[in-house]
């Protein structure tokens, strides 16, 4: 099961944040996804439409940091994601647009 959480803006709006399995096969580190939406069901509902069908929010132990909710905020579709942070603070990875992600090559063989 997928770690996630969510945060309701005071609009109304909600950011969801979900660390999911690496899609690479070869990669150590997983994915940090970010979502912005109406509600949690569309957010979750935006993710299943791009092909991330096993997708559930089950409780809110890894909410979204006020950082990760300016990131997602300013992003023109609403859908970034990076590789969950390592262990040493000295590498940042900055956010990609979620067709990044889901546009990969697959790796040699």
């Amino acid at each position: 099961m997928a770690a996630g959480g969510f945060c309701k803006l005071p609009n109304g709006t909600v950011v969801v944040a979900m660390n999911l399995p690496s899609p690479a096969a070869d990669a150590p580190a997983g994915v940090r996804v970010l979502v912005h939406a109406q509600n949690r069901a569309r957010a979750l509902t935006r993710l299943r439409n791009l092909g991330l069908r096993a997708i559930y929010l089950r409780g809110n132990a890894a909410p979204p940091t006020p950082d990760e909710i300016t990131a997602v905020l300013h992003h023109p579709d609403g859908l970034i994601w990076r590789t969950t942070p390592e262990t040493t603070p000295l590498t940042v990875e900055l956010w990609h647009p979620i067709k990044a992600l889901l546009n990969r090559p697959p790796a040699p063989a």
